[in-house]
């Protein structure tokens, strides 16, 4: 009997692309890779993959699923700041400790070997940028903002994952994930409830218009740049390790300056015959991201990231022209 993979989240712009990865990276004759999301859509049917529309905070639900040989679970389905226009805790609290607390039972119930689980990065997010973040570094964040009972969420689950580890053996594989890089047809996300174009997109149309990008600050102010792919590799040689816990940072290990970037971004999406003027303003701040130590998963998993920056926006600019997941996006 082929092991059965679920996906939880499937539907989102992460989990989509780590779906696609899972399918093309396990032994068929092995696994069988099954998607999930609350969306009621066919996109996935029609392409012969199987697909439960399941909505975690209602444990009814999980009745519809597979119930044997289900040999691990990839949990990213969540309510998240950057998706709500309003601010509105109670989703937190149902989608992540609710929902994951179903996940966890059903884990049980069915003899599930191990869960794979997404936690935030915001969870050290007051460290210094300098601070090259280890996957068991203490906890630092902000118990104020739009961002703290979802961060008091993610960390209260992972008690559940130690809990349902320690009483019943269900391994845990949980990683800590920065940005993820992948395209998506919708632009948008909410900083405190205000509706803003990602700033990736903004430089995007800026290079393919030719026309000014800003270096902000410190040029040489850097971060890790993880490609979706990349993410997805890790998850994958998790399911496959002999191993019974591990805690990661999901990364590449090589910063990405701010200038690396902006060039980068110009190389690849400018106009060859005028290419972005680049504009260094110094008397603008400039922040965010993060710097991730990656040796563990290296060591324990066997993980090789694989995409650059030149490489990540090369991939990005192909799957702006193909569009892979419109359907799922805008519908």
């Amino acid at each position: 009997m082929k092991k059965k993979i679920i996906i939880f989240g499937a539907t989102g712009n992460v989990g989509s692309y780590l779906l696609k990865y899972a399918l093309e990276y396990f032994n068929k004759d092995e696994y069988e890779v099954i998607a999930s999301g609350r969306r009621k859509t066919d996109f996935f049917t029609k392409r012969g993959i199987e697909y439960y529309s399941i909505d975690l905070t209602k444990a009814s639900d999980f009745e519809q699923l597979p119930t044997e040989n289900v040999f691990a679970v990839m949990l990213l389905s969540a309510q998240i700041p950057s998706y709500m226009n309003t601010y509105e805790p109670k989703k937190y609290i149902d989608s992540i400790i609710t929902g994951g607390f179903n996940v966890l039972e059903y884990c049980r119930k069915n003899h599930v070997d191990r869960i794979l689980y997404t936690q935030t990065v915001f969870d050290v997010s007051l460290y210094p940028h300098d601070v090259i973040l280890k996957p068991d570094i203490t906890p630092n964040f902000s118990y104020t903002g739009d961002h703290a009972i979802y961060v008091i969420a993610k960390n209260t689950m992972l008690e559940l994952l130690k809990h349902y580890y320690q009483e019943f053996g269900l391994k845990k594989f949980i990683f800590r994930l920065p940005t993820i890089y992948n395209y998506s047809p919708y632009p948008y996300y909410y900083s405190n409830g205000i509706k803003t174009k990602r700033p990736i997109y903004q430089m995007i149309e800026k290079a393919q218009n030719g026309e000014p990008l800003e270096i902000w600050g410190d040029p040489h102010y850097a971060k890790d740049m993880v490609h979706v792919y990349d993410f997805s590799q890790m998850l994958c040689k998790a399911v496959e390790v002999q191993q019974e816990t591990g805690f990661y940072n999901v990364g590449t290990g090589i910063p990405i300056t701010i200038e690396e970037q902006i060039f980068t971004i110009i190389d690849v999406f400018s106009p060859s015959s005028h290419p972005s003027p680049v504009i260094y303003r110094p008397d603008k701040i400039c922040g965010g991201g993060f710097l991730m130590d990656i040796s563990n998963a290296k060591e324990e998993l066997g993980y090789v990231p694989l995409y650059n920056c030149h490489k990540l926006f090369e991939d990005y600019k192909q799957e702006m022209e193909i569009n892979r997941f419109a359907e799922l996006r805008l519908a």
